[in-house]
């Protein structure tokens, strides 16, 4: 073998075991970078920096020590030639951190939990309650009074200052009160009678406005305004639309009930009227659905059969416009949850106890619910889980009646047991703001209601 040969030789000997090393620890090939080489110092240890340790010969000491200084001096300790990738170049920061701390929001605080006092804040008497389940005798106005019937009389509780007064007492067989319910502007309320009458007075006046008659031929249960419009739903089933600003108030009726209406809400829009019955039922009508035969009789746009008791508890979602929750009585004890556009039961909870009343929390996605035997209990639950939050306990009898006040902190119940008590239930909301009139006075003229 000639010398080329094994020149060539010995070379692929030293590269073949560092190579084979390579690709068995990184099962990779290696690319060397030469922007980080220096080819100037390779060279030197290629042809004369190592010929001292490969082939020693004899040198004088000052000869050695001179050669260290200058490895030394001139970084030439090095070991590894080729170099297969850089340093990560230091980061730049193009954005000063002080304008960055000033201009990025600071993640936010978890929210506190929110303490639920499971006692009530105020207790009242109320002799002489009626104990029906199928009646309404109380309700908050916009102008933060309180109205509730007390057999044949109905007074009204301020609550700016605790004061209370005596609004009316019906006399004879014309009595007890049957429900009460205030206009929207808090100033005019509506009065329900035993005798199939509704009376509409003037609280800041004390003064009876007018008496609608002919509607009905039994009592009047239930009440719901819709501005100027205010619809009654009595023993004999029907629902009557009334205008109270023109002498012949009544506009449409509504047909579909075969036994007393108990509960009524208008949606809040003033589109959708709910009505609950002792049939079991519960009807959507629409006001824009009026049958064009027979303008004064509308037509249902939903009817539900779902409840097996009767359902008196109704409450619309005040976040989502088509969301209604309705309650059913002693046999059917759940509460569910309806889509009103397509008539679609969404959900029903099992509550264990007959549901009396519904309202939704106006600052929190939370739904209160009272309830008769055997608790007598107010719950609070959580929406959409329905996982409980809350209960309060201190009635001794069925919690019939619940009225929300204006600003949707307070709660007052009253129930069978003849008292009356107010649950800060709701909180405080985090920012109270003015809430616009959305509906004119419907008294505005007075000299226009016979």
């Amino acid at each position: 073998m000639d010398a080329g040969s094994l020149n060539s030789s010995t070379k692929f000997q030293s590269k073949c075991p560092d190579q084979i090393r390579t690709i068995r620890e990184n099962l990779d090939r290696f690319i060397p970078n030469r922007s980080a080489m220096d080819f100037d110092y390779a060279h030197y240890m290629l042809t004369g920096g190592r010929k001292g340790k490969e082939n020693p010969t004899a040198s004088s000491p000052s000869r050695e020590a001179y050669r260290k200084q200058m490895a030394e001096t001139l970084n030439m300790n090095r070991t590894r030639i080729l170099a297969f990738k850089n340093k990560p170049p230091t980061p730049v920061e193009l954005i000063p951190q002080d304008f960055y701390s000033s201009s990025v929001q600071q993640p936010k605080t978890t929210k506190p939990r929110r303490h639920i006092s499971q006692s009530s804040e105020r207790t009242l008497d109320a002799p002489d309650l009626v104990d029906d389940y199928y009646l309404n005798l109380l309700d908050w106005g916009s102008s933060n009074v309180l109205a509730i019937a007390l057999g044949s009389t109905v007074y009204l509780w301020d609550a700016s200052d605790g004061s209370t007064s005596e609004l009316v007492t019906v006399e004879g067989e014309d009595g007890p009160v049957t429900s009460v319910s205030w206009a929207p502007d808090g100033k005019h309320i509506s009065i329900g009678l035993n005798n199939s009458d509704v009376q509409l007075w003037d609280s800041t006046a004390n003064r009876l406005l007018r008496t609608l008659k002919g509607g009905h031929s039994s009592r009047v249960g239930s009440l719901a305004w819709n501005n100027h419009i205010l619809t009654t739903g009595g023993m004999d089933g029907k629902i009557i639309n009334n205008d109270v600003r023109i002498r012949s108030h009544i506009v449409e009726t509504y047909r579909g009930h075969r036994q007393e209406v108990c509960g009524l809400k208008w949606s809040a829009a003033g589109q959708q009227l709910a009505s609950g019955g002792n049939d079991n039922l519960l009807y959507i009508w629409d006001r824009s659905a009026a049958s064009s035969n027979s303008p004064s009789q509308s037509q249902w746009l939903h009817r539900m059969e779902d409840h097996t008791a009767a359902v008196k508890a109704l409450a619309w979602c005040p976040f989502q416009g088509n969301l209604l929750a309705s309650g059913g009585g002693g046999s059917d004890r759940c509460i569910k949850f309806w889509n009103t556009h397509t008539g679609a039961c969404l959900n029903s909870v099992d509550t264990g106890s007959q549901v009396c009343a519904l309202l939704w929390n106006k600052n929190e996605r939370e739904l209160l619910s009272s309830h008769g035997f055997t608790q007598n209990q107010l719950t609070l639950w959580k929406y959409p889980s329905m996982v409980k939050m809350a209960e309060l306990t201190g009635h001794t009898s069925r919690v019939l009646f619940m009225a929300q006040s204006p600003d949707g902190c307070t709660v007052a119940s009253a129930a069978g047991d003849e008292t009356l008590r107010f649950w800060n239930v709701f909180g405080i909301p985090e920012v109270t703001k003015p809430v616009p009139k959305a509906h004119p006075e419907p008294f505005a003229h007075l000299n226009r209601i016979r």
